[in-house]
């Protein structure tokens, strides 16, 4: 019986990071905060167990797909490098800052942060057609005959404060920061949305690191969970990329921020 029962929540483990590696390929963002509320009621971790697992399986998926994005020349590798080395910095000050409030509380506050999510998702997913070359002058852009970014100090402190956030989410609540760093992109540069998701999941893999290492410092990994579910994540994540551009940006995203209103609710119901 107690077999059976191991059987059944590893099979749980890898449907949900079969899931996380899908939702990774098609907008870049979301696969911790996705991750984090799926494995809570899936597998009925707590906050702090669900965390440092979540951020395992999408640093591994988030590495390899920093890897097809360097051989397709898709990353920006500098943008990503800035926003990194900021968002290493402050990870550390948000693992800090959630080891002083009590799981239910971070719980809630996590389930605030998917709301809002969700809803700049749904928003942004009405502008996800317009063109990027067509859009107005932004702090960051790229030249259209040099493929060349413009180095601005109005983009140069943007970017900096996408890695400040995105690092202290990162520790804080256990999240790659995919979903404040495409978002950001989207509005300060022209970059295609293949750039964005390829930057960004080089940053998420360079944060992630960072975060994981300090939450493992805490606690150590269940490795039993983690293993089977950060595998399938990055087959999630392959199986994904094969069809990704067959998925329009707005249906992706607008799929992504339903999922995140109902995980949302599921969390905040739970306590």
């Amino acid at each position: 019986m107690e077999n059976l029962f191991a059987l059944d929540w590893s099979l749980i483990g890898v449907t949900i990071g079969l899931f996380i590696g899908l939702v990774l390929a098609l907008t870049g963002a979301g696969g911790s905060i996705l991750a984090i509320p799926l494995l809570m009621l899936g597998l009925n971790l707590s906050f702090n167990q669900a965390a440092p697992i979540a951020l395992l399986a999408v640093l591994l998926a988030a590495i390899f797909g920093t890897a097809q994005g360097l051989y397709k020349n898709t990353v920006r590798y500098r943008t990503a490098i800035l926003i990194a080395c900021f968002g290493v910095l402050f990870a550390p000050v948000g693992v800090w800052v959630a080891s002083h409030i009590p799981s239910a509380i971070l719980s809630l506050i996590f389930a605030v942060m998917m709301l809002y999510v969700a809803w700049h998702m749904w928003h942004q997913s009405s502008i996800a057609q317009t063109s990027q070359q067509n859009l107005p002058d932004m702090p960051c852009m790229v030249s259209k005959v040099t493929s060349r970014l413009y180095w601005t100090s109005a983009c140069t402190r943007r970017l900096i404060a996408t890695g400040v956030v995105a690092g202290f989410a990162s520790g804080l609540l256990g999240v790659g920061g995919g979903f404040v760093i495409v978002p950001s992109l989207r509005k300060v540069s022209n970059f295609n949305m293949q750039t964005i998701v390829a930057t960004s999941l080089m940053v998420v893999s360079i944060v992630s690191i960072v975060s994981i290492v300090s939450y493992n410092s805490a606690a150590p990994l269940q490795w039993k969970i983690a293993i089977p579910f950060m595998l399938s994540t990055v087959l999630g994540l392959l199986i994904g990329s094969q069809f990704s551009q067959k998925v329009s940006t707005k249906i992706s995203q607008r799929g992504f921020a339903l999922l995140a209103v109902l995980a949302a609710i599921l969390m905040i119901f739970r306590y």
